[in-house]
């Protein structure tokens, strides 16, 4: 009863095979893509990603975090650009001690595999495709993608960990009373980059996040280990929404160059290769996936971005997955078997938690884009911070619960959602922080929050 299938070897796959392999599983993992180790392809996801507290835990847990230290850049806050080429530091965490990460999707992924490989009992198989599932019989058909040859495979259980458009969910959707809803935002996003300077040098501050926020659209920009940028242009598809700032409306050279000028002059100067980027890189979707249940038959579960894809506002996409791996491997215990008692207190404990960085990814995109730049945030931002120095274990700021800790994002978008009125109240009639009445921020803490 130890034999467990997983669907999908990229971050999540990957990783949770460490996990079951540590505990004395035998572990198959189908992967629709080539190996990544061998053959360029990154799946057409982001090239970098945020690790963040959650993730970090998860990787000590398996033994890799410190070699995927070394792969990574902190960054200790926002670099907001305003349009007229001027700089604001707006620090994500209480000091240097609270950062998140720049990693690279590919090489994190590819020390995860090899981290996989290690084990005698994981066994990796590429090119092959889930086309079908027995979920009564825990197996699942698959096609190679070379040689078009079909297998079906039997396991004791079935983990799908094959992302946001997750083949076995969609055998799942045939099963009935299945909820599923795929929400896209109407926006796409566009990645260019910005190349390192002389003797590979950072051609702007190399610790930050950069933000260009613009009202409706943003640019986005990531260090690199090798001094450039990976930048991520968010715009609105139609020219009905987005007007002259939509990717409908920017289809010549002339329109992309005046669009660059006009809102991102500092980042047009850096971008060299901008009209090429801009015309053959692919427009990237934003999408929401919720589901229930996450388990099929008895011994099926879905896991990550296939139970809960969500947009990468609050950088917590990978985190949550690997998150959900921790919860899982202590879901099984030291020897469980029962999948199926294993599986649903797995969903008990995270599908509450899945909605709910669903839900603060959302809303953190309207915060990048139009409210980083805005003087009111900005004193709600120094406010919130004094309250946190004073009642550190009550006024905890919701960036800090989401980033730096590990207690539940549903415990995180409650709290902050009062948190954000009483900032509201603090905040009106006043416009410095020195101003701030602590009696009456006592008053309200104490009695709408409890430590």
């Amino acid at each position: 009863m130890k034999n467990i299938t997983i669907v999908g070897a990229g971050l999540a796959g990957s990783l949770l095979s460490v996990y079951l392999a540590k505990k004395g599983y035998d572990v198959n993992i189908f992967e629709r893509r080539p190996d990544m180790r061998k053959s360029d392809t990154g799946g057409g996801k982001s090239i970098n990603l945020a690790l963040s507290t959650r993730g970090i835990h998860a990787l000590k847990e398996v033994g890799l975090y410190e070699e995927i230290k070394k792969i990574s850049i902190p960054m200790f806050g926002r670099m907001i650009h305003s349009l007229n080429g001027e700089l604001t530091f707006q620090r994500y965490g209480k000091d240097d001690s609270e950062y998140i990460n720049a990693v690279s999707r590919g090489e994190l992924n590819k020390k995860l595999l090899d981290l996989a490989d290690k084990y005698s009992n994981v066994k990796l198989y590429f090119n092959e495709r889930c086309s079908g599932a027995d979920f009564n019989n825990t197996s699942l058909s698959f096609q190679n993608e070379l040689t078009g040859e079909s297998e079906t495979v039997s396991s004791d259980a079935v983990i799908a960990t094959d992302g946001a458009t997750s083949a076995v969910r969609l055998e799942m959707m045939k099963i009935p009373r299945f909820n599923f809803s795929q929400e896209y935002e109407n926006y796409g996003y566009k990645e260019l980059i910005i190349p390192a300077g002389e003797n590979g040098s950072f051609r702007m501050e190399k610790n930050a996040l950069h933000i260009w926020p613009r009202g409706s659209f943003m640019l986005i920009a990531l260090p690199n280990l090798d001094g450039s940028y990976t930048c991520t242009l968010f715009l609105a598809y139609d020219q009905s929404l987005g007007g002259n700032n939509s990717f409908e409306f920017i289809n010549s050279e002339a329109k992309l160059i005046e669009f660059f000028k006009t809102n991102f002059e500092d980042a047009f100067t850096m971008i060299p290769d901008l009209v090429d980027e801009f015309f053959t890189n692919p427009t990237g979707t934003l999408m929401t996936v919720k589901c229930f249940p996450w388990i099929a038959g008895k011994n099926t579960v879905l896991l990550g971005d296939s139970a809960h894809a969500i947009v990468p506002f609050f950088g917590q996409g990978m985190n949550a997955a690997f998150e959900d791996c921790v919860y899982l491997n202590e879901c099984l215990g030291d020897s469980g078997n029962d999948y199926n008692k294993v599986f649903k207190e797995f969903e008990k404990l995270r599908k509450i938690n899945s909605d709910a960085i669903a839900d603060l990814a959302q809303e953190n995109f309207v915060e990048m884009r139009d409210l980083v730049a805005d003087p009111v945030f900005q004193l709600k931002k120094k406010i919130e911070s004094e309250l946190y120095k004073i009642y550190p274990d009550t006024f905890i700021p919701k960036y800090t619960m989401v980033t730096f800790m590990r207690i539940p994002y549903s415990t995180a978008l409650s709290r902050g959602r009062i948190q954000e009125e009483i900032l509201s109240e603090l905040s009106n009639g006043i416009s410095d922080v020195k101003d701030l009445d602590l009696i009456k921020a006592e008053v309200l803490s104490k009695k709408n929050l409890r430590s």
